[in-house]
């Protein structure tokens, strides 16, 4: 009886009041002991209410049963597809929504809706990948901060490929803790793309000067990407091969920069040999059977002598787990070995090492550099309170 009295009042009470009886129903049908009768009736005057003309009313029952598992389906469902201001609290926290009737939202949603589902406290593959192909970049920047969104791999790489070249969304992508690296690798191509694409707009550079720039650039990034993932090194290797990343520059550079995994596991990949063997023969101080290994790679044949020469200076450093830069004495042996080069082919290969080199003295600059600021800091503060850094840490205090 009170219900029926309740869908009567409703015709001519105003909407805050409605909206105010609306909620207060919809708690009791979630927590109060009702009949079975009493329980019918009360759905149903909830479902009918799904048509009041107000929408703070259905906003209130949407509030009420936002985060209710025992919510009626049908009820949820009709409010997850009303307007933004009665669906957000639905989509954002309801258990009674399943995958597939997240994803058909999102389809059927705009921008809006799309961003309330990527946020929600859990986001699995499946609704992930329908966001990855249908969602906004803003929708799809919400995901990819989203610490329970689940995304597959081969979502991470569709979301660079929409939209690699906005930098929010790079930034969201890179902060994910579980991010591999053959997608930060991806991230880096997309962004020397479009760092390339503003080059060539602007008329900054020549587009051969730029495209080499951009080039060496993503090949330095790729390296330290690879320094960082040791333990999946054979993976991204492979990544890099299947993408047509995997150049002979790349691998002399990882060669100079100290990265034996990644050389390694370049040659085995490239060889088709195992990573073990391919160790073997680059630690072989004979050098024996390295050029077999190289034939079988189908590396270029007049690159042999550098990388023969850097493989040699490789086996001889004993700082294998540095900083994955460029060494400069690394790269001076192996100029001396390419000065017996006929010019013809020493050419382009003398003016990639010399690069190097250059690179090489400015990290090793900055290094130096940063060193010396701080001791000229150390002194100029010793110089103000020399007495105090002398004296024993204990005498201070007493």
């Amino acid at each position: 009886m009170i219900v029926r009295r309740f869908l009567l009042w409703v015709r001519t009470a105003p909407p805050a009041d409605r909206a105010e009886a609306v909620g207060a129903l919809a708690k009791a049908y979630l927590h109060s002991p009702l009949s079975a009768s009493d329980r019918w009736e009360a759905e149903t005057a909830l479902t009918a209410m799904l048509d009041d003309r107000s929408v703070v009313v259905r906003r209130a029952m949407a509030e009420v049963f936002a985060g209710a598992p025992d919510a009626p389906r049908h009820i949820v469902i009709a409010l997850a597809g009303d307007q933004y201001e009665v669906a957000a609290p639905i989509l954002a926290g309801s258990p009674v929504l399943l995958d597939c009737d997240l994803v058909d939202c999102a389809a059927l949603g705009d921008a809006r809706v799309q961003a309330v589902v990527a946020g929600r406290a859990r986001v699995s593959v499946a609704v992930s990948a329908a966001l990855v192909e249908i969602g906004t970049a803003d929708a799809l920047e919400r995901l990819a901060r989203n610490p329970g969104a689940e995304i597959a791999e081969a979502g991470l790489f569709r979301i660079v490929e929409r939209y690699g070249d906005r930098s929010a969304l790079r930034e969201a992508l890179l902060s994910r803790p579980d991010l591999p690296a053959e997608v930060s690798q991806a991230i880096a191509a997309a962004l020397a793309t479009t760092l390339e694409a503003m080059a060539k707009q602007c008329n900054w550079l020549s587009p051969e000067r730029s495209g080499r720039l951009i080039r060496e650039a993503r090949e330095r990034t790729t390296v330290a990407l690879s320094a960082r993932s040791r333990s999946e090194v054979a993976r991204f290797v492979a990544y890099l091969r299947r993408s047509g990343q995997l150049t002979p520059a790349l691998i002399l550079r990882a060669i100079l920069s100290r990265e034996v995994a990644f050389a390694t596991a370049s040659f085995a990949d490239l060889a088709q040999v195992s990573v073990k063997r391919a160790t073997a023969i680059l630690s072989d101080r004979r050098g024996g059977g390295f050029r077999a290994l190289y034939a079988k790679a189908e590396l270029p044949e007049g690159l042999r002598p550098a990388f023969e020469a850097a493989v040699g200076a490789l086996r001889n450093e004993s700082e294998t787990d540095a900083l994955p830069q460029l060494s400069r004495r690394m790269i001076e042996q192996v100029l001396t070995a390419c000065q017996r080069l006929p010019e013809g082919e020493a050419g382009r290969l003398v003016g990639l090492l010399r690069r190097f080199e250059m690179e090489a003295a400015r990290d090793e600059a900055r290094r130096i550099a940063g060193g010396l600021a701080d001791d000229a800091a150390l002194r100029l503060v010793m110089q103000h309170a020399p007495d105090e850094l002398a004296a024993p840490a204990g005498a201070i205090a007493a």
